[in-house]
């Protein structure tokens, strides 16, 4: 009965190592070593102006990355005493990076010892009998194929100044701390224990 336990175990371990490896970059400080990667930094630069950064996991939106990015803003601003942020730069950088890996159900029967050899001859029955086949022209089957994949992964920042009061009027790039956070708390995703 312990190894079946045992067996279990290691496979919700397995699974839940799996999991964290397939979620999005929830709303957390960004840490070296966490469970998911990317998060929240910031720098001050002068009494009342930040640089703020948000960086999200390949599965993180540019959307929530710019959402983050905006909901960590107002946090500072309340937090430091202050009623309003401006964003006086921003940007938002994209990295996108393109996996070419071989088919899979391929290469582990002969493996990348054999180099350009592959199986030429084979027995196709009556009336046909052995017959060569190559991997460049015929049996598609056989043919050397790839997995292409495109991967993006988005990082936001801003360097923010704050201000006291109300919020300045004429300054479309002016933010009302308070209610930037009651509008966007609804959507943000905090880490799971």
């Amino acid at each position: 009965m312990s190894k079946r336990y045992a067996a279990i175990a290691a496979a919700l371990a397995l699974a839940a190592g799996l999991t964290a490896c397939t979620t999005a970059t929830p709303y957390q400080p960004n840490i070296p070593g966490q469970k998911v990667s990317g998060g929240y930094s910031e720098l001050r630069v002068e009494e009342n102006r930040f640089r703020v950064t948000f960086s999200g996991n390949t599965l993180t939106s540019r959307q929530t990355v710019e959402g983050y990015l905006l909901y960590r803003a107002a946090e500072l601003t309340v937090q430091n005493g202050y009623d309003w942020f401006s964003i006086l730069d921003r940007q938002t950088d994209r990295e996108v990076r393109t996996y070419v890996d071989p088919d899979p159900f391929y290469s582990p029967w002969y493996g990348p010892g054999y180099g350009y050899w592959r199986p030429s001859w084979r027995y196709y029955g009556a009336g046909y009998g052995w017959r060569g086949w190559s991997p460049y022209w015929g049996d598609p089957f056989w043919g050397d194929r790839v997995d292409v994949r495109t991967v993006d992964r988005f990082e936001a920042s801003a360097e923010i100044v704050l201000g006291k009061g109300p919020k300045p009027a004429d300054d479309p790039r002016a933010f009302d701390a308070r209610a930037v956070i009651e509008n966007l708390r609804p959507r943000i995703q905090y880490p799971t224990s």
